[in-house]
């Protein structure tokens, strides 16, 4: 069954965020806020998805292929957004409604809507939730046959009586509707100061003979709308809870998911544990039987099987299957670790290729750098690879012992089984199987502290 056109309502100013920013480009799990209808329209199968936005937020920036946007010159309501996409809607095909700032609506549910749709054949179909405490939501009213005969308003509940007050049942924003009925009968909506509500168009369907069904969705999350920092919150808690769920119940053990934050994108394979205060955020990839934390941050990288990451930040980078990182390591954009490799307490590594089984302990800076299977870089090593004009690479073979505290001046080689004594800096290559010493001689000045003594007490 196909279903249709989707129409994403996002051309609220969202003035209550208090941001120089469009609202709905603000961030939810990896995911600006209207990517997630966007998302839940593409996944569902919509022949076509339209975003609505005001004239003065293009929102260019989270389009993406396949989004065409309308423009709402004024600000005039919902039902003045729909009116604005009117010449980009298909007609003969169901139309679905949607808002932008309401993120948790999900493929599933507009799936489930299309269907009760096409089944019930009403010009219009409105998705009602149940909900504990309805305020500020538009009540569903029914006739005395069951019917829903209107959506009242209650931002201001003066003018309302007990009876509307009561109902529990509300408006969740989500519509499916024949485009042909809906656009014609809009246009005939009296605005209300200066604004058309969408909801308005119901009224105007039954008097034209039609029926407007209700599809009961279950879960009172899908109200959840954000027109504010604090219900941007509620909205990433409910998101999160529900990323978790999924990773878990496919074989990922998240030891508190109270302080662990998963973007929408990552992908965690079964078998591996995450430790409390980490965040795996962008597009990272994390394979089976690894342990990620506790206080931990990777973003945008691959970590392979049975890789363990301790109190560390890995950003743009790639680990091999066993390699081990931290406590208190730092892999910036570029770093490779090979299999069972291991950067150390205090270590920063980036735009470096370390090689299979090799080690950097602790204290110490690597970038730029190649460095071959089972090497050894001491504690303190410092790869200087930037001349004040460009950045150069030093090579470090495999199975070198690098001495403690040693610099290597790039664009230096250290070929294969060669050794660094503690203290050097190495400007020159050093060949295979060498050992390279640049540091002074040490020197010992007998008798120096009771000669400033001396002088102390002259």
């Amino acid at each position: 069954m196909s279903l249709g056109t989707v129409v994403i309502l996002a051309a609220g100013r969202g003035t209550r965020m208090r941001s120089a920013r469009p609202k709905l480009v603000h961030d939810l799990c990896g995911r600006p806020l209207v990517g997630w209808p966007i998302a839940a329209a593409r996944e569902a199968g919509a022949e076509d998805v339209i975003l609505v936005v005001a004239a003065d937020t293009p929102l260019d920036e989270v389009l993406g292929d396949g989004v065409r946007s309308a423009v709402q010159a004024q600000p005039d309501g919902t039902g003045g957004a729909l009116l604005a996409a009117a010449g980009l809607i298909a007609r003969g095909v169901p139309l679905i409604v949607t808002a932008g700032d309401v993120p948790l609506v999900d493929a599933d549910l507009l799936r489930e809507l299309a269907a009760a749709h096409a089944h019930g054949g009403a010009p219009a179909t409105m998705v009602t939730i149940e909900v504990e405490d309805p305020s500020g939501y538009g009540r569903v009213v029914r006739d005395a046959d069951g019917a829903i005969e209107r959506v009242v308003e209650t931002k201001h509940t003066d003018d309302l009586s007990a009876e509307v007050l009561a109902i529990r049942e509300v408006n969740s924003g989500v519509f499916a509707f024949d485009p042909d009925i809906v656009l014609e009968l809009l246009a005939r909506v009296t605005p209300v100061a200066g604004e058309i509500y969408l909801p308005e168009v119901l009224p105007l369907i039954r008097a034209a003979g039609g029926q407007v069904a209700s599809y009961a969705a279950a879960d009172p999350a899908l109200l959840l709308g954000v027109n504010d920092r604090a219900q941007l919150a509620a909205a990433r808690e409910e998101c999160q809870r529900r990323l978790q769920r999924r990773h878990m119940l496919a074989g990922v053990t998240i030891v508190q998911p109270a302080t662990t934050s998963i973007d929408v994108d990552v992908e965690i394979a079964a078998d591996t544990v995450i430790e409390p205060c980490t965040q795996l955020l962008g597009a990272t990839r994390i394979g089976t039987g690894a342990v990620v934390g506790p206080h931990t941050t990777v973003i945008d990288s691959t970590v392979g099987d049975g890789v363990r990451i301790v109190r560390s930040q890995v950003v743009e980078s790639e680990l091999e299957a066993g390699a081990t990182v931290g406590p208190f390591a730092y892999l910036r954009p570029g770093a490779l670790l090979r299999e069972r490799a291991k950067a150390g307490t205090f270590v920063e590594i980036k735009n470096s290729d370390i090689g299979a089984g090799t080690k950097v302990p602790h204290l110490s800076y690597v970038g730029d750098a190649q460095v071959g299977d089972g090497t050894n870089l001491g504690a303190g090593t410092i790869t200087a690879n930037y001349d004040y004009a460009q950045k150069n690479r030093t090579r470090i073979g495999a199975r070198v012992k690098g001495g403690v505290h040693t610099s290597y001046i790039a664009p230096v080689v250290i070929e294969d089984d060669a050794w660094t004594a503690a203290g050097s800096v190495i400007n020159q290559d050093v060949p295979r199987g060498a050992l390279g010493v640049a540091r002074a001689r040490q020197r010992n000045v007998e008798g120096y502290d009771e000669r400033r003594s001396d002088a102390r007490d002259a």
